[in-house]
């Protein structure tokens, strides 16, 4: 298992293979090469490994600002890696699906909002839309269109009008809906699993990438090298951008990266300091009648904390007005459980996924009509170039797991594209 943090080492000028990226897909493509013989140089713009896979450490509690759920749990290579390791895996079901004491969202309109959702779902899986648009699955005058639209927020990223139908058909018929957890953090497992013997940058953003020759050449702010393969697992808003100057030979990934953006998704923290408003595992929807409401999960494994989950147009709000995410917030969790808890919670800790500038966003999702756009982004480069991701996968987009085995796959391309 390898730190959390590495120092600044010597650069190898000309690595086998090197990785752009060091979060889930990066520590799989790493973790595959690491046993090839090859020498395998990493590198990462942010000053740590794991990417959207971040578990930060306060004062009362291990939390994660990014993933943090094994989706899939039973099929899922974190949970093997993470038994093999002698990490804990929790595996009792989550708390999402129940209202604590009904405040806000009694059981007939849960159950009327859920199987509102679920008939949406099960058109979009069996009579999809001509228009691939997710919205137009919805039934006319849908009275839970807000409910809806939080969900698709927390599900994709972003509202239902830019979601393609067959893309979440795809990711809901592979999923097992079994969620675990780890209580010591996804991120941290992330973070730790990255292989001892590659060459690893953090801090070292990467300026260009250029075609010369037999070897590709990378420029960093460090320095330049020349890898025989290069395999890239930025995210599709990061590679759609001009962030990383690259040939116009790679403008059909760039235009598939278009296709598949980033949805948004921010997490906020309150510490629980004092008092007894809040029970153990429980968890509530702030109001189901609003699309940019927050999903609140409440002392999870009994640590004194409240997980706020926000994904589209909430997560925008925050985005672009951060200083106003606690205090609406702390409103939403007031109108359930009343003014007082305002004495019993501060704010611990917020995510900013969408600026920060090597990541911008969530997590993908496919435009309508473009769920082919994952495979497109996929493809190799004149084997030479690999690219992984979530993106790219086409079942399991949007998780870590789906990320982790799309690094695998690109380090299979590379070994057979090198004669390994």
């Amino acid at each position: 298992m390898r730190r959390l943090f590495e120092s600044i080492c010597p650069m190898n000028s000309e690595p086998d293979i090197a990785i752009i990226g060091a979060g889930a897909a990066g520590v799989g493509a790493a973790r595959r090469l690491a046993k090839s013989g090859l020498s395998v140089s990493v590198f990462e713009a942010l000053p740590r490994i794991g990417g959207r896979a971040w578990t930060l450490n306060t004062p009362v509690a291990a939390i994660d600002l990014g993933c943090g759920w094994l989706h899939s749990a039973d099929r899922n290579p974190w949970t093997r890696i993470a038994e093999e390791a002698g990490i804990p895996v929790d595996s009792r079901p989550s708390a999402w699906h129940r209202q604590d004491r009904d405040f806000g969202f009694p059981r007939a309109e849960r159950d009327a909002a859920r199987a509102a959702f679920g008939r949406w779902a099960e058109r979009v899986a069996e009579a999809p839309p001509p228009s691939d648009c997710a919205i137009d699955a919805v039934e006319p005058g849908e009275p839970w269109l807000a409910y809806m639209q939080a969900l698709s927020g927390y599900i994709s990223g972003d509202e239902l009008e830019r979601i393609s139908a067959e893309d979440y058909a795809a990711y809901d018929e592979a999923s097992t809906e079994n969620n675990w957890r780890l209580e010591t953090g996804y991120g941290a497992l992330v973070a730790a699993t990255m292989p001892a013997s590659v060459e690893l940058h953090p801090a070292t953003p990467i300026q260009s990438i250029s075609l010369e020759g037999s070897r590709l050449t990378v420029r960093t702010e460090r320095g330049t090298i020349r890898p025989r393969a290069l395999v890239i697992t930025v995210s599709t808003n990061v590679l759609a951008s001009d962030a990383i100057a690259m040939p116009s030979s790679l403008d059909p990934w760039r235009e598939a990266a278009l296709q598949l953006p980033l949805g948004n998704n921010e997490k906020l923290y309150f510490e629980i300091t004092d008092g007894h408003s809040f029970d153990d595992e429980s968890h509530v929807i702030g109001n189901p009648r609003d699309p940019k409401t927050a999903s609140y999960y409440i002392r999870p494994f009994g640590k004194p904390v409240i997980e706020v989950f926000l994904g589209g147009r909430g997560a925008r709000a925050v985005a672009e007005n951060p200083e106003a995410a606690f205090p609406r917030a702390m409103e939403e969790l007031s109108a359930l459980f009343g003014s007082g808890i305002h004495r019993e919670l501060r704010p611990l800790a917020a995510s900013d996924w969408t600026n920060t500038p090597s990541i911008r966003g969530g997590y993908s999702h496919a435009l309508p009509g473009h769920a082919a756009a994952r495979q497109a982004l996929a493809r190799p480069f004149d084997n030479r170039i690999f690219f992984a991701g979530e993106a790219t996968n086409r079942t399991d987009f949007s998780t870590a797991h789906g990320a982790y085995e799309s690094g695998l796959r690109a380090a299979e391309e590379a070994l057979q594209a090198l004669g390994r």
